[in-house]
C-alpha cells in the first residue's frame, strides 16, 4: 500500500511521527511538507483518519467540529444519530459523512447549518 497521495502537489505524502509537525508525539500521520498537508492516523496503525489537509481546510474543518460535535457530545442525539442528520442535511450517504474527508465547501455547509 503506498501512501496517499497529496491533493495539492500530486506527490506522494511522507509517513512520519506527529512530532515532526507538534514537538511532541501523538502518533503516526501521513505529511506532504511542501504543502504544509497532514492527515493523522488511527492509533497504532498506518490508516489515515481522513484525507491530507493544509492550512485552510485544517482550519475549516475545525471549525465545522466545532459547530457540530455539541449535538452529540451533549448528548442532543447519539454521535451516530448527529451523523445520520448531517448526511441527511448535507445530502451524502453516512458512510461518506466524516468531518475529516471534507473538502472546503463541505465544511463550510456545516458551518453554516449551525450559523
Amino acid at each position: 500500500m503506498s501512501n496517499p497521495i497529496c491533493p495539492y502537489c500530486k506527490q506522494e505524502s511522507q509517513f512520519v511521527d506527529s512530532s515532526v509537525i507538534y514537538g511532541k508525539s501523538y502518533g503516526m500521520m501521513y505529511l506532504c511538507s511542501d504543502c504544509d498537508a497532514y492527515v493523522g492516523c488511527h492509533n497504532g496503525t498506518n490508516k489515515a483518519k481522513g484525507t491530507l489537509a493544509n492550512k485552510e481546510l485544517r482550519e475549516l474543518r475545525k471549525k465545522a467540529h466545532e459547530c457540530f460535535d455539541p449535538l452529540w457530545k451533549n448528548k442532543t442525539y447519539s454521535r451516530s444519530s448527529a451523523y445520520k442528520w448531517l448526511s441527511e442535511k448535507l445530502g451524502i450517504p453516512v458512510d461518506k459523512t466524516h468531518i475529516a474527508m471534507f473538502n472546503k465547501e463541505q465544511c463550510k455547509k456545516v458551518i453554516a447549518l449551525f450559523e
